[in-house]
């Protein structure tokens, strides 16, 4: 693949060649899960959830570095043991400038085990292939958690299109359950009644 020039759908492949190489699974989140389900939206940013083994370090770190990514495993064992909060992994590649934000799935987080578990295998077509994505459902959630945190209006709008594309097709039950879990009912409430949708 050459590097003169790289498109984000060929920085997204390269990564997902990465981590195949690397032996470890994966599922895409962010923006670009958001196309799957709602509508394409412009980023340079990869956000990825890693079920990423202790043995698997070192391979991770040689594979990105073909790459022109340099990320010595002795950062990404760092961010293993970081308990401080949710900081992604972040791969840069060099030439390009855009950004892999790798976050993990911890033990001692069972929602995020839990999306990972429930994550779908969706056709891009030509551009991508079949890849892993988060669930539409999993997705609205941690959009509304990031919101919650950033107030970022990019996730209200991405939870909209996903929304409004997908309509009676959505586990509201399920969505409902993990708002009120993550205490994110009144921001779903609110969404719920700017789009017109009544549920009991």
């Amino acid at each position: 693949m050459s590097q003169e020039y790289l498109s984000f759908e060929d920085f997204i492949k390269m990564i997902l060649t990465v981590l195949d190489r690397a032996g470890i699974d994966y599922m895409i989140g962010g923006a670009v899960a958001a196309w799957a389900w709602g509508e394409p939206r412009s980023t340079q940013d990869l956000d990825l959830v890693i079920h990423l083994g202790m043995e698997k370090v070192n391979g991770l770190s040689k594979e990105l570095e073909k790459v022109e990514i340099y990320l010595p495993a002795e950062i990404i064992f760092e961010s293993i043991h970081e308990i401080r909060g949710d900081l992604p992994i972040n791969a840069i590649h060099g030439t390009s400038g855009y950004k892999a934000e790798m976050f993990l799935v911890r033990e001692t987080d069972e929602f995020r085990k839990l999306a990972f578990k429930r994550r779908v295998k969706v056709d891009f077509g030509p551009m991508l292939g079949k890849v892993f994505v988060h669930s539409p459902e999993d997705l609205i959630l941690y959009k509304m958690l990031y919101y919650s945190l950033s107030q970022q209006t990019k996730h209200i709008r991405d939870i909209g299109a996903i929304i409004g594309a997908m309509n009676e097709k959505l586990d509201y039950a399920y969505i409902q359950k993990w708002a009120k879990q993550k205490d994110l009912t009144a921001i779903w409430e609110t969404i719920q009644k700017e789009l017109g949708i009544e549920r009991k």
